[in-house]
Formats: C-alpha cells, structure tokens, sequence
C-alpha cells in the first residue's frame, strides 16, 4: 500500500515537472509581449469600469 502511494506521487511530480517545462516557456514568450502599458485602462476594461461607475452612484 505504502509503495502504491508513493508511486502515485512520483508519477504526479513527474507529470507536473513536464508540464511545467513545456508550459512554462509559453507563458514566458506571452508575458513578454504583452509589453508596458502603464498603469491606465484601455479597450473593454476601460468600458466596464466606466459603466459600473455609472451604475454606481
């Protein structure tokens, strides 16, 4: 019983170090494009907050 776990959490680490090293370098290649928009909203997040402000008060 005790083996039957701890090859379960060998598989479960193994499988989570694949994907993060597969998975990982995209989001790397995502964040970096996403380039420096300051700190101001834009497009539909501008939108939204606009209208909830209205809604508001």
């Amino acid at each position: 019983m005790r083996t039957n776990i701890q090859n379960t959490i060998t598989t479960l680490l193994r499988m989570t170090a694949l994907v993060s090293f597969l998975v990982g370098p995209v989001g790397a290649y995502a964040y970096a494009q996403t380039g420096d928009k300051g700190p101001g909203l834009s497009g539909a997040g501008y939108v939204l907050y606009v209208t909830l402000q209205r809604n508001n008060g």
